[in-house]
């Protein structure tokens, strides 16, 4: 059994905000790359330049890639072998979450009540998901969350007939009802089955993977490739401003599900889907 001070997790938690705002991961500016060599309209091949130079000087300069340092959650994977000591765990992400905002002089953007709406000035509470893994390690993910690519989030509950072309019709039309709000190229996250709930989940865990890797099941793969061939056809472009690449990636995770039931939900990442991850 592997001991773990509750604190070690409030410090990587601390880190994980920090890098994770102001250091895109790899795939994602490899994407950008991409897509300014994909991109025919000469105004979107600039707007990737411009998009790959503030990433490389938020990077160099140790500051947000973008004003709107979002909502931070958090996916914390407990190994069965670990034990926790010194507190609680969601006290001591809150206080990671905490901590990283105010040392990185990050942008605290939640309200601690959704109808009052007075903001916390910490950034806190996080949106925490837990899972139990095997194994003696705590891994943690931390994906800070802007809200105007979080707003244009979309859920349906398909019936058991609906068929792929119908799911893949409705995930598009999401896209496209998005525009240019938030902030595209974009990055598609799809959960499909398992419960309203669980589709959610599994939408924002799609946005975790790294940009261009396809599905290993062939027919997830394959919807993938049409979701974003369809929504670079949209023509929104980069920032919104015309273009053939709208669409970075499309991650689609499935669940098992209940024999009367299809949900599906439709998370949206903006061109910096960011996070961060780490392990004690």
């Amino acid at each position: 059994m592997k001991t773990v001070h509750v604190s070690e997790i409030t410090a990587l938690v601390r880190a994980l905000c920090i890098k994770a705002n102001c250091e895109l991961p790899a795939d994602i500016r490899e994407s950008f790359v991409k897509g300014q060599a994909a991109e025919k309209s000469p105004l979107g091949k600039e707007i990737f330049g411009k998009m790959i130079d503030n990433c490389d000087l938020a990077c160099k300069n140790g500051v947000p890639v973008c004003q709107d340092t979002g909502m931070a959650v958090v996916f914390a994977e407990i190994g069965q072998e670990v034990h926790l000591e010194g507190g609680l765990l969601e006290d001591a992400v809150n206080e990671g979450v905490r901590q990283g905002y105010r040392d990185g002089y990050l942008r605290c953007s939640v309200v601690g009540d959704p109808l009052r709406r007075v903001n916390t000035d910490d950034n806190t509470p996080a949106i925490l998901y837990t899972s139990l893994a095997a194994g003696d390690e705590v891994h943690i993910t931390v994906a800070p969350k802007g809200f105007g690519s979080e707003n244009m989030s979309a859920m349906k509950m398909f019936t058991p007939a609906a068929s792929k072309e119908d799911i893949i019709g409705f995930i598009v039309d999401a896209c496209s009802r998005a525009g240019s709000n938030p902030c595209p190229p974009i990055v598609i996250g799809v959960g499909l089955g398992g419960t309203s709930d669980k589709a959610a989940y599994l939408a924002k865990r799609a946005l975790m993977r790294p940009a261009g890797q396809r599905a290993a099941d062939p027919l997830y793969a394959e919807m993938e490739e049409e979701i974003l061939r369809r929504v670079n056809a949209l023509g929104i472009g980069p920032q919104g401003l015309g273009g053939t690449v709208t669409a970075l990636a499309a991650a689609i995770e499935p669940y098992a599900t209940h024999i009367a039931g299809l949900p599906c939900v439709v998370n949206i990442g903006c061109h910096v889907t960011r996070h961060a991850e780490g392990k004690l």
